[in-house]
């Protein structure tokens, strides 16, 4: 009999990159989130939905979303739970401001070893950095076997998991023993759509912060009624971190320009297919280092 799992999302509540303005970036390098609309990682709901097929297929087991950012950043975790998630972390506070990806796979870590799950499932990489380095460096840093690319779980045993990568030039199956952690290619099954149902049982879900925000509304009445409404909030001291390694203190990579480039169309060439033209063009292009 499979054991009861559980199961970790980290999912990022990511700037719409369709939308980039000149307003993208603080004078300090890092996102100007405020100014970009926010949506769910796309790669993360395929991560999403790979522990909602763990879940379902072990019965008795959990998912829950772990995020970090501001409180907007909730969200998403009620996005997730609208989806079959059965709860979520908000990990928030000013002291993880600026954080590049060591700073924070290192407090994301630093949760995770308070919430102690089974399996940790995370999307490939985040479309506002593109850098596929969080999970992995999560995964170092509680010193956990790790599976990359996953694309499809094929079998789950009682102290492993079979999962099929999808790689640059072909598949690859491979198992591993548990726990671990999992990052999800966008190649992965869809995320299932919200739940109607569930949206009516989540909609009330709130942060404490949130809660207290809210006091005296119906929201609040019903959240604070009921243990599945409410999204457990942590901030920095409820982790036990070295805040040395936190937000900007904590992180090594610093962007110092950004500038938007534009492409523009320059002239244009029309050749024939004669052995001479096209043999011109290939001296040119490799002496453009375009090939070779």
């Amino acid at each position: 009999m499979k054991k009861a799992l559980k199961i970790v999302v980290l999912a990022k509540q990511v700037p719409d990159t369709r939308n980039v303005g000149k307003d993208a970036m603080t004078p300090e390098g890092t996102v100007n989130r405020a100014a970009l609309p926010a949506i769910f990682n796309p790669e993360d709901l395929n991560a999403l939905e790979m522990a909602l097929s763990l879940k379902d297929r072990t019965e008795g087991s959990t998912v829950h979303i772990l995020t970090m950012g501001p409180l907007r950043a909730a969200d998403i975790i009620r996005d997730a739970m609208f989806r079959g998630a059965d709860g979520g972390y908000l990990l928030t506070d000013r002291k993880f401001a600026g954080s590049d990806t060591l700073a924070t796979s290192y407090a994301l870590s630093c949760a995770l070893r308070k919430i102690q799950p089974d399996v940790i499932v995370a999307g490939r990489q985040a479309i506002d950095g593109d850098t596929a380095q969080v999970g992995p460096q999560v995964a170092e840093k509680l010193g956990w076997p790790q599976v990359t690319y996953a694309e499809e779980l094929l079998e789950i045993k009682e102290h492993s998991v079979v999962i099929k990568r999808r790689l640059e030039h072909g598949t690859e199956v491979v198992e591993s023993p548990l726990p671990m952690v999992m990052t999800v290619n966008g190649s992965a099954a869809e995320c299932r759509p919200q739940n109607a149902k569930r949206v009516m049982k989540y909609k009330y879900a709130l942060t404490r912060t949130e809660l207290e925000a809210a006091a005296g509304t119906l929201a609040a009445e019903m959240a604070a009624a009921k243990d599945y409404l409410q999204i457990v909030e942590l901030s920095a001291a409820d982790v036990n971190p070295d805040e040395q390694q936190l937000g900007l203190v904590g992180s090594p990579t610093k962007v110092k320009k950004i500038e938007n480039v534009v492409f523009q169309a320059k002239e244009a060439k029309k050749l024939t297919a004669a052995d001479a033209d096209i043999e011109s063009l290939m001296v040119e292009l490799i002496a453009s280092h375009t090939l070779g």
